[in-house]
């Protein structure tokens, strides 16, 4: 990789620590460093097996997205579960992964520079990496880094959009094009497509949702038969989220799905509905935040604690109390938060240990350098958040 600036960006990125770090002696959840965010181990690992073991009996594999965790160690113990491969957002999450001994890793954002085409090609030599392209430019800068590089084959994937409009393609001629591009570059090897529908992911009501993406994935399947028909087989077709991991699993010509938050859950999702109930509860919440109650400026109303805009992210929903039933918490700044209690709830000493659901689960998780892992209230293990920042 020829450019510099990657270069010293990646050599950053590859001297964090990736290993889960044991701590000698448990600590109790009261004496972590507040903000702290706080990952229940069991209930991670009984996520991951639960969404392994519900595929596996539908016949699709399940190929989570690091996107939500940004953590080695998770990775390694989804592929471990049965994960056919793990995704990553940007190739500098990829390269962290893999760097770490995640050898399976599909990129789901094309990339249209040579510099990052560069770092693909040397990327591919460390496993099986497989990335989407949209369009001419990205294909062509992938087959000559793949050309001038020591890298082994590249898989690449055509990226189809229906009415997202955030990346993909949506004319057919276009897609065929590229396959016909993918097929004749050297160092390349058209394995299929990605079509993920994310603003779907969080509609309201399960009969809403799944009317909406089974329609969505009628069209997609056609321009999928109109591919293989023009002479391009795909032996993958993948997409989908936690949102419709138990709709979009009924699609004939799924192969796999990229579920991400359903490792940890968060406020946006409980509150979406789940097939039977009104609260999306088909997995545990296992990844929840510990704060602080700091000051008391409304006494017998309400406390500040010490996690604002820097310690949760939220383009929606607040932090959802989870020792105070009832109450709600507002944002009140980049460092604060404020616990406002609900009609006859015990008031809280100052001093105390607040923890909180997190409003959305991904962008949180960026904002913070390790998870502490907890088994009830004992904190066992810190595991870096290796790939946090990695967005480019």
């Amino acid at each position: 990789m020829s450019a510099p600036a990657y270069r010293t960006a990646l050599g950053e990125l590859l001297a964090r620590p990736h290993r889960p770090l044991t701590l000698t002696e448990g600590i109790s959840i009261e004496g972590l460093p507040t903000p702290a965010l706080l990952l229940d181990e069991g209930a991670l690992m009984r996520n991951v097996e639960k969404m392994a073991a519900f595929l596996g009996a539908q016949g699709k594999g399940f190929r989570p997205h690091a996107k939500t965790h940004k953590c080695p160690e998770i990775a390694r113990r989804q592929l471990a579960s049965g994960a056919v491969g793990i995704c990553a957002a940007k190739i500098s999450e990829a390269a962290v992964l893999m760097h770490a001994g995640v050898d399976r890793v599909l990129i789901t954002s094309a990339i249209t520079s040579a510099a990052k085409a560069e770092l693909a090609a040397e990327l591919s030599g460390l496993g099986q990496l497989d990335i989407v392209v949209d369009s001419p430019l990205g294909v062509k800068l992938l087959g000559d880094a793949m050309t001038a590089g020591t890298g082994d084959e590249l898989g690449v994937l055509i990226d189809l959009d229906e009415e997202m409009g955030r990346t993909g393609t949506r004319s057919d001629d276009v897609a065929i094009s590229l396959a016909e591009q993918i097929s004749r570059t050297p160092g390349l090897k058209f394995r299929g497509v990605q079509h993920y529908a994310g603003h779907l992911m969080h509609v309201a009501g399960f009969d809403e949702r799944r009317s909406r993406s089974l329609a969505l994935w009628e069209r997609v399947s056609a321009r999928v038969d109109r591919l293989q028909a023009a002479g391009h087989p795909c032996s993958v077709v993948t997409g989908c989220g936690t949102g419709t991991f138990n709709i979009d699993c009924e699609v004939p010509a799924v192969t796999d799905l990229q579920v991400g938050s359903y490792v940890f859950m968060d406020q946006e999702y409980l509150l979406i509905g789940g097939r039977d109930s009104d609260r999306f509860d088909d997995f545990e919440v296992s990844l929840t935040m510990a704060t602080t109650a700091i000051s008391e400026p409304l006494p017998g109303k309400a406390v500040t604690v010490d996690g604002g805009f820097k310690a949760f992210a939220s383009d929606s929903v607040p932090p959802e109390p989870l020792d105070m039933a009832g109450s709600r918490f507002r944002f009140a700044g980049d460092e604060h938060g404020v616990l406002i209690f609900g009609a006859g709830t015990q008031q809280p000493t100052l001093g105390s240990v607040q923890r909180f659901i997190t409003p959305h689960c991904d962008p949180t998780v960026n904002l913070h350098d390790a998870f502490w892992v907890h088994d009830g209230d004992r904190v066992h293990a810190r595991w870096p958040i290796s790939a946090r920042g990695c967005s480019w």
